[in-house]
């Protein structure tokens, strides 16, 4: 029966589970771009007085102690009651997507559960993994929830979090709060600053706090490891495009590793071998809507996975790279400007060099996206200097 068919239950679940992963993070991406400033403690002149009824989690240890103190200045009631009129909107949306992180994770595991436990006659874990579209699909799901935790402690730092979850709690009542234990205990800071120092053991502490089944968590690794998740190698065909045609699974890998960091730290063969076929020549990735990641600092504090980049981050080996796409480059400018002369690219001439003008396409994207990339991050580089 094929998984996405309408009439397989565990093909929909699996699917639904996806949309709602996708949706979230774009939720996730408006609501970072929109968070007040004040959260972050930038107030301006008139959003100054905010300062003093935000409260981090602190507050839920002796709630009746804050609540008091702000109850007995007129000043601050006045304040606080224009906070939340002016605020309780985009409140409740930050809250509704923290909860709905928790119930993405939820209901990811129960899915897994059921699937396991034989719950879908016609499937087993093993046998999704196998089909194409399951495989993609599970990767996926594990992938989005990896980077909903990333994007959140990069974009909504912990201190704003708890911040606005207090005043949710504060505006809306505890009582009224189903899940409030563990969405707070979902978004309580980690220790990690943008542009700061990664602390110990981060973000290995952070994906504990609702993890996933550990052999499922291997199994995606395996097929990550092995296999052409999107059977994209028959697209870019060429060796030398290997990076572009895995770059996709290659951004999925960087992140679920996380779930598994003894990968990282100690299984050096393992490491090697996903070096070897996804970053042979490429150590700056983009994991998701221009997040661009850079392999070197990002795996530095792990032994195995730093042990298995020498290789590429070799200085000889980096000065071919940039050689090969320098000339790489001047070629494909060359047969583009042959291309787009007027008068060449009409219908006959088109049919008669289709494989020709696909190769020619494939290898100014392939060159492209390996010169920007690279020269994105020296320009990040540059402006932290």
């Amino acid at each position: 029966m094929d998984l996405l068919s309408e009439d397989d239950v565990c093909g929909q679940r699996l699917v639904r589970i996806v949309s709602r992963g996708n949706s979230i993070l774009a939720e996730l991406s408006r609501l970072a771009a929109n968070t007040p400033k004040v959260f972050f403690g930038q107030a301006d002149p008139i959003t100054h007085q905010y300062l003093s009824i935000l409260f981090d989690f602190e507050y839920l240890k002796n709630p009746d102690h804050y609540d008091a103190a702000i109850g007995r200045s007129i000043e601050l009631l006045d304040i606080d009651d224009e906070f939340q009129e002016n605020n309780m909107m985009i409140i409740e949306r930050f809250y509704n997507l923290f909860e709905n992180i928790w119930k993405y994770v939820t209901d990811y595991n129960k899915f897994l559960t059921d699937l396991s436990e034989g719950m879908f006659i016609s499937h087993s874990t093993e046998e999704v993994l196998l089909n194409p579209d399951g495989r993609q699909l599970m990767c996926e799901a594990l992938f989005l929830y990896g980077v909903m935790l990333l994007m959140m402690d990069r974009h909504i730092p912990g201190p704003v979090r708890e911040k606005l979850v207090v005043c949710y709690i504060r505006y809306k009542g505890e009582s009224a709060l189903d899940n409030v234990e563990e969405v707070t205990k979902l978004v309580r800071k980690t220790g990690y600053v943008p542009g700061g120092r990664v602390p110990h053991k981060y973000p290995e502490d952070y994906f504990r706090r609702f993890p996933v089944d550990k052999t499922v968590i291997a199994m995606i690794i395996d097929r990550l490891r092995s296999d052409d998740v999107y059977n994209m190698i028959r697209v870019y065909p060429a060796p030398d495009h290997r990076s572009v045609a895995l770059s996709q699974q290659a951004a999925m890998l960087y992140v679920v590793l996380y779930f598994a960091p003894e990968i990282l730290h100690s299984r050096l063969t393992t490491m090697r071998e996903i070096v070897d076929k996804h970053f042979n020549d490429n150590w700056i990735i983009s994991v998701h809507m221009g997040w661009v990641v850079n392999l070197s600092h990002e795996w530095g504090r792990y032994r195995a996975a730093r042990d298995a980049l020498k290789n590429t981050l070799a200085p000889a080996n980096i000065e071919e790279l940039l050689d090969r796409h320098r000339r790489a480059l001047d070629k494909c400018e060359k047969d583009l400007v042959a291309y787009l002369k007027d008068g060449v690219l009409v219908e006959e001439y088109v049919l008669d060099n289709t494989p020709k003008l696909m190769h020619a396409v494939r290898a100014c994207n392939v060159v492209c996206r390996w010169l920007l990339l690279h020269h994105l991050e020296n320009d990040k580089k540059l402006g932290a200097m």
